[in-house]
């Protein structure tokens, strides 16, 4: 048991992804392991938002798991629960094409969440 706080942070998601999450279809966010994420854990909320909008979802976070990689991560966790509506090597190149080699280099973090309403 710990004394600490559960926190809300807000992130930035792309529109196709933001749909998927607020729809309750995409349960694991990918992010690189940043050291501004380096203390999320259970219990803390994220708000998603679609950049430059008003427009927000409040997920609750479940499981924070680091993987080396992306690979490893998507192989961890299951592309459908990254993203139901596409293949795992269209997954692994559009995470790519967000995140960059010296990025994918810090870790990956997947963020188990669950739609909070």
């Amino acid at each position: 048991m710990t004394d600490r706080t559960a926190r809300v942070r807000e992130l930035n998601l792309y529109r196709q992804y933001f749909e998927l999450v607020a729809a309750g279809t995409k349960t694991i966010e990918v992010r690189v392991k940043y050291p501004h994420l380096a203390d999320l854990a259970a219990g803390d909320t994220i708000r998603f938002r679609i950049k430059d909008t008003d427009e927000t979802c409040d997920v609750e976070v479940l499981r924070v798991t680091e993987y080396p990689d992306f690979e490893a991560l998507l192989d961890g966790e299951g592309p459908s629960n990254v993203n139901p509506t596409a293949a795992r090597n269209q997954q692994l190149a559009n995470i790519r094409t967000i995140y960059g080699p010296e990025k994918e280099a810090l870790g990956a973090l997947a963020i188990e969440m669950k739609l909070t309403h």
